[in-house]
């Protein structure tokens, strides 16, 4: 039978990878609802009804504290033929930087 320590260290272990998941899983729903609203808003095609984690790092918040940073990429369609890919970063919760479909802005010819 393990030692009263080592039961401790494996039960932080187990929590501590388990909020790890937690805290993916709702950043990639978070990334998936921002492209798909980008998408719709801009009147084009969300392929694969998915977002990809493209990367992850630490990096700094406006406040000096240390976040987690996720880039996802996702692919959408104009025409229905070409496929275009989106880039999103989110630090924590927060969009930090989006590239991928805008809205058709109307040009006046006056």
């Amino acid at each position: 039978m393990p030692d009263f320590p080592t039961m401790i260290f494996v039960m932080l272990a187990v929590f501590a990878v388990l909020q790890w998941w937690s805290a993916s899983r709702a950043a990639a729903e978070r990334a998936g609802r921002l492209g798909r609203e980008a998408c719709e808003r801009a009147g084009v095609q969300w392929l694969d009804q998915a977002v990809h984690a493209h990367s992850m790092r630490l990096r700094r918040g406006d406040d000096g504290r240390l976040r987690i940073e996720r880039s996802f990429r996702f692919e959408y369609s104009d025409d229905g033929i070409q496929r275009h890919i989106g880039h999103l970063v989110l630090r924590g919760e927060q969009l930090v930087a989006f590239s991928g479909p805008t809205r058709p802005q109307v040009v006046s010819p006056y």
